[in-house]
């Protein structure tokens, strides 16, 4: 480790995720907070923090699995009722939609907006969304909405930025990305594994009907990812991310790597 990376990790530490109070969790799709964060979700609900779901498109595009000659608009409502009863089995009852198209037909800048607006009424104190850097990520909903809150986390508090874009100053404390390929704190999760991949295989049957490959594919790969996590942190389970403070989310590139 250089000295320069040592530095920041001593003077500005990683906060820790059970630290806050407040906890917003945003989502490209409506399984997406589940599979990247659902067990740390279950966790933090049971200990009584304040959780809220913003699912940013209707997913009316992941017919993969869908019944045969649904239409776009049918499968976009189904996948509304998904999420909210979703949530409700991980504990959180606060869920919210911006209804943009999947798919990323939309202005990016609505999108922006939809969070900051989201961001000013709820006033997290840390936000959640996938990690828009890893090279492997390719839907263009994950990217957009990934950098989106990144952008939105060192923003929500400058006044004149979250002005133009019709919502009020709310600083956030900390940024918290799922679905990484470079975490840097882990999240103690034991005990709340079943409870996550009921969340998603017994609501989300639109996308994981029994039977069908991405139901055991993703079941198996949430498994042995709480166990490598649980390793590297030394517990049973356990979620990743990399997290953000304030001090870090300008002009300190180490403290990403």
């Amino acid at each position: 480790m250089g000295i320069t990376k040592l530095a920041i990790r001593f003077a500005a530490p990683v906060p820790k995720i059970g630290s806050f109070k407040r906890y917003l969790f945003v989502g490209p799709h409506p399984d997406d907070i589940e599979i990247g964060a659902g067990a740390t979700v279950a966790a933090l609900a049971e200990q009584g923090k304040e959780i809220c779901f913003l699912i940013c498109t209707d997913g009316r595009y992941g017919d993969a699995n869908a019944p045969e000659g649904i239409t776009e608009e049918e499968l976009a409502k189904i996948r509304r009722k998904e999420a909210v009863r979703s949530a409700a089995a991980l504990g959180v009852k606060d869920v919210r939609f911006l209804d943009l198209s999947d798919g990323g037909f939309y202005e990016k800048k609505e999108l922006v907006k939809g969070i900051a607006s989201v961001i000013s009424s709820f006033k997290p104190d840390i936000v959640f969304a996938p990690d828009p850097s890893p090279i492997s990520e390719c839907h263009i909903d994950h990217l957009n909405v990934g950098r989106a809150v990144r952008s939105l986390a060192l923003n929500a508090s400058n006044r004149g930025i979250m002005k133009k874009l019709g919502a009020e100053a709310c600083p956030v404390r900390a940024v918290a990305f799922y679905m990484t390929a470079k975490p840097n704190s882990y999240f103690k999760t034991t005990g709340y594994l079943e409870k996550q991949l009921d969340a998603i295989f017994k609501n989300h049957l639109s996308q994981y009907p029994e039977g069908c490959a991405d139901h055991d594919s993703i079941g198996l790969y949430l498994k042995l990812r709480a166990v490598d996590f649980g390793i590297r942190s030394l517990h049973i389970n356990a979620e990743g991310f990399r997290v953000l403070g304030s001090t870090h989310m300008h002009c300190l590139p180490e403290a990403g790597e």
